[in-house]
């Protein structure tokens, strides 16, 4: 038998027990699955008791048939790739830098979105951050030459 008890789930059988914490969640969505399909409670009870909807009991329950225990692991959610940082981008963004060094982030972007690629503003900022591409500031530089002399 399972239970859910002070955000612990404690797995009961004949000669005793093992706790495990509710942090735990592919263990949290097997023991949904085993109440729903080995205790025989009902789907929806057992979604509930589990804080999931009768919907997610399903899915889960497919993707433990087809993929086992590994399956109900959560994945990372959102973009898989650097879909607008593409290694070109980042070449033409260095190249336009280098090209014009007095150029802003701004105008880089504009030159880049007129090349066909979709960046923002501060996605070339980050990239001149990146690599260290930052104007020099002459104003520092002239105080340091009068202080050094």
């Amino acid at each position: 038998m399972i239970t859910l008890e002070n955000n612990n789930i404690i797995l009961t059988g004949e000669k005793g027990k093992i706790i495990v914490t509710s942090e735990d969640e592919v263990l949290l969505k097997f023991g949904m699955l085993y109440e729903g399909e080995c205790e025989g409670m009902d789907v929806k009870k057992a979604a509930k008791k589990f804080g999931y909807t009768r919907q997610r009991y399903y899915q889960l329950l497919n993707a433990f048939k087809n993929n086992g225990l590994s399956a109900l692991k959560s994945k990372k959610t959102g973009p898989q790739t650097n879909y607008r940082r593409t290694d070109e981008a980042l070449r033409q963004i260095i190249r336009h830098r280098f090209l014009d060094p007095n150029a802003s982030a701004e105008v880089i972007a504009q030159k880049m979105t007129q090349a066909g690629f979709l960046i923002s503003v501060r996605t070339v900022q980050r990239v001149i951050s990146q690599f260290g591409l930052q104007k020099k500031n002459s104003t520092s530089a002239t105080q340091q030459k009068t202080h050094s002399t």
